[in-house]
């Protein structure tokens, strides 16, 4: 285990103390991992549970005296363990916050009794006692760099002497050893699937590198182009019969200096064609040659290739014709560090390192072209050296094959905008003057900053660019990762207001403010809580911000907020106005997220819909409204229906049919729409009252999103007969008949779809044609919507399977003729519903 934490999980940089393990699916995965080891070994080795440790392993846990019970005694503010060691002392003591535990048994039953926080415990532990196997065992069996001896010398201690002890600690060490290896396998396979290119990575690297490109002195390259101009439906340029051994593309690269060198890129990296085959060259040609994959490798690779080449050693390792490429890589590392300003490291702590102008001109080679390269990334690194700001990697790595649940969805495009200098508007000029202050670093300055910046009109499309183009953006972020509650409340407001932008919401998650925000949400400040799941719920509006939330464990800690007592109350105290504040932004933030097929299954199993189902009760519509949003989306997946029903949410959502808020009504209506499917569910719908508020509604027909959606449950809940009869009672056929002209297609497919439910009874046929609604239905036969057809072509087949006036009326109108039309339609189920619909007439031709 010792090894697995040190060499496998991803800790923050410790600038004092002993840093934190960062919130990373790795992470998560060891963490679950251990958890799983640690509850199951009380049940799977009882003797070695017993075992006392030689130290007992000590944290700060968030556990309260109320969560412990049978088998522990509490005592005021401290609870101890009725189980004792040898000594007489408790093998678990909790003082304020201070725990203490000294074997596993009790390990294992403090797990279990955490439930929904043991992955916050377990982390806080390991985050206490680094290297856990000395406490457990002591410090000679502590983790060491490089070949660990320690089980040969256990082995010989337990041949040379007959100590019960020192066999319990070789079997317990073997245990742990075995765990250790477990991780690191895990870890390996984890971080396996990060290291892989893809068409659109390539891409965008290729359009980076050629935005420095050209003639001028200051570019680094000459040219850069594909040897392609044809692009595959995958995006990758290679001929098939290449693409399958993992090639995407070729690249021709012109250096100011050498020769032509012909790239080769391909999911296991990029390569340089032709040169030798050893391997420690291939390594560093991989190494050197072109862009950096993930996160870690960027932060690692680059600071690495920065250092070698402003410390002159570039060519210690390499081929000297090498130089200029690894100088060459650093600079487009450079470029990349100052244009988005995501380092991992303090920038005014390099001037130490990196020394004085006059260090660096001692620096510079004999090529006259590399001088002035170099010359323009000192410039860079030393105009960087003034922000005091911590800058942060932001994670762009994108999986190679997200799952086809999402593709259905549209991802949002951002506008661009024609960008110019000319006719400002001075608030742009105001907000660049207060640019200078936010980036400060003094706190009160910032905090002023910020409140002034607030002042300027943030709903106005000119200051939300002024704040992306003059670099405030970045700087918004990083304040979110101080520990200044008011410069993170300040800026979270400010963001919260701008992530209305399209444009911003797409800068927001490129430069790692999702991540960031995440984590905000773990905050015991209420505030800071609300304001970062209010701007998730902003920025999550497209794909891949959502994929971003989830793999950031963002789901289950919004689900997280829904989870207070203040549910059902009337008058509620401030406490509980604020608990329903902090639900109320947790739902706004699932229901954005709950757009993606794989986040709807997330916000299930993190226990997301008994949670719903308690607000779902609440009278307070600033909150009814986002959870029924969040219900509505997911009702389209059968788990969410059949949970929905079994829940006892219809009830309540035939209630909010009758609220006096619109937009409550028309998610209300289209959660019934999507639940409908079942006949147990229209069932319920009628047994609660709900189809006369639905026909209420129908009235409404100025608000067509709320008419689109009532007409939908009415189509649904119109299916099963006993409904129909109802629907017949409160004159819902001739309502819907009265709205069949000048309405949306997506109206009128249900409202036809409804109508053709109705149709199953002659008594409905009567009504439809006496209230005049045979010629409309006949005219939408000449449109184009496929799914209007379809329900439109059975709907006149109905009708004229009737026989009667009806096919008179149906002929007379055309009808007949436009249905033999449609037989040429290329959408097979027109076709087939046609079909369907000439048979009675051609049964009755006369």
């Amino acid at each position: 285990m010792g090894a697995a934490l040190a060499r496998a999980a991803q800790w923050t940089a410790a600038g004092s103390g002993t840093g934190t393990l960062e919130i990373t699916p790795l992470n998560e995965s060891l963490l679950n991992q251990i958890i799983k080891f640690a509850e199951d070994f009380s049940t799977s080795h009882p003797q070695e549970a017993v075992f006392v440790f030689r130290e007992p392993l000590e944290w700060k846990t968030q556990l309260g005296c109320s969560a412990f019970g049978e088998g522990y005694e509490i005592d005021g503010a401290a609870v101890h363990s009725e189980a004792k060691d040898e000594d007489g002392q408790p093998l678990l003591l909790l003082t304020a916050s201070n725990l203490r535990v000294r074997n596993f048994d009790q390990l294992s039953r403090l797990l279990k009794i955490a439930v929904e926080k043991k992955l916050k415990e377990a982390q806080a532990c390991l985050e206490a006692n680094r290297d856990p196997i000395v406490k457990i065992l002591g410090p000679e069996y502590g983790t060491v760099e490089g070949e660990d001896k320690s089980i040969l010398h256990l082995l010989e201690r337990v041949k040379k002497v007959d100590d019960p002890e020192t066999e319990m600690k070789m079997k317990i060490f073997i245990l742990l050893h075995h765990l250790d290896m477990q991780l690191l396998h895990s870890s390996l396979k984890h971080i396996s699937q990060d290291v892989r290119l893809n068409p659109a990575a390539v891409n965008n690297e290729v359009n980076l590198l050629k935005s420095f490109s050209g003639k001028g002195e200051d570019t680094v390259l000459e040219s850069l182009e594909y040897t392609s101009d044809y692009t595959f439906s995958n995006g990758c340029r290679a001929p098939p019969w290449r693409q399958v051994h993992g090639e995407i593309c070729y690249l021709i690269i012109k250096p100011h200096d050498t020769d032509p060198l012909c790239i080769t890129c391909s999911t296991a990296g990029v390569f340089l064609n032709g040169v030798s085959n050893n391997e420690r060259y291939h390594e560093e040609t991989n190494f050197f040659c072109l862009t950096f994959r993930s996160a870690v490798l960027e932060y690692t690779v680059g600071n690495k290739l920065l250092k070698m080449c402003l410390t002159g050693l570039a060519t210690t390792s390499v081929p000297s014709w090498f130089d200029y490429h690894v100088k060459l890589s650093c600079l487009e590392y450079v470029f990349r560090m100052r244009e988005l300003t995501r380092i991992n490291l303090r920038l005014d702590s390099w001037v130490s390192k990196l020394g004085t102008a006059d260090s660096h001109q001692r620096l510079i080679e004999d090529r006259p072209y590399c001088d002035s390269l170099l010359k323009t990334a000192l410039n860079h690194i030393h105009k960087g050296m003034s922000s005091p700001i911590w800058y942060k990697i932001s994670d762009k790595s994108e999986e190679v094959s997200e799952s086809s649940s999402e593709t259905e969805e549209d991802e949002e495009q951002p506008v661009r905008h024609q960008e110019g200098n000319t006719d400002l508007p001075s608030e742009y000029w105001g907000i660049q003057k207060l640019a200078k202050y936010l980036k400060g670093g003094n706190p009160t300055a910032t905090v002023i900053a910020l409140c002034s910046m607030r002042d300027f009109n943030l709903a106005q499309e000119t200051c939300q660019l002024a704040i992306r183009d003059i670099g405030c953006l970045e700087v918004l972020i990083n304040l979110l990762d101080t520990e200044e509650i008011k410069c993170q409340i300040g800026s979270l407001k400010i963001l919260k207001e701008i992530s209305q932008n399209t444009l911003i919401r797409h800068a927001i998650a490129d430069l790692g403010g999702l991540q960031i925000m995440v984590k905000i949400l773990d905050s015991p400040d209420k505030d800071l809580k609300c304001l970062a799941a209010e701007t998730i719920a902003n920025v999550a509006r497209f794909k891949r911000a959502r994929r971003t939330v989830r793999h950031h464990g963002g789901i289950k800690r919004l689900v997280g907020l829904l989870d207070c007592m203040s549910v059902g109350s009337a008058g509620l105290t401030l406490y509980q106005a604020k608990d329903t504040e902090i639900a109320r932004c947790g739902a706004l933030a699932l229901w954005s997220c709950s757009k993606s097929t794989k986040n709807k299954e997330a916000i299930r199993k993190a226990g997301g819909i008994p949670l719903l189902a308690e607000w779902l009760k609440s009278s307070h519509v600033n909150i009814l409204t986002p959870v029924v949003g969040t219900l509505q989306e997911c009702a389209s997946e059968p788990s969410y229906r059949l949970a929905i029903r079994t829940e006892g949410m219809i009830e309540n959502l035939v209630q909010n049919l009758s609220s006096e808020h619109e937009e409550l009504q028309m998610h209300c209506a289209s959660a019934i729409f999507k639940c409908a499917e079942d006949k147990e569910t229209r069932d319920l719908v009628r047994q609660h009252g709900g189809l006369q508020p639905l026909s209420v509604l129908l009235g409404n027909s100025e608000n067509k999103q709320l008419l689109a959606a009532v007409t939908g449950a009415i189509w649904k809940c119109a299916v099963s007969g006993e409904n129909v009869s109802k629907f017949r009672e409160y004159k819902v056929i001739e309502a819907l008949v009265g709205l069949l002209t000048d309405q949306p297609e997506e109206v009128l497919v249900n409202i036809v779809g409804a109508l053709g439910e109705c149709c199953q009874e002659p008594i409905n046929r009567t009504i439809i044609r006496k209230c005049g609604g045979i010629p409309p239905l006949v005219k939408l036969l000449t449109g184009t919507d496929q799914a209007l057809l379809v329900m439109n072509v059975s709907m006149d087949g109905d009708s004229a399977a009737s026989l009667g006036n009806l096919l008179q009326i149906i002929d007379r109108l055309d009808g007949v003729r436009l249905l033999w039309s449609l037989l040429k339609n290329p959408n097979p189920d027109v076709q087939a519903s046609a079909a369907w619909a000439i048979c009675p007439c051609i049964e009755n031709a006369k």
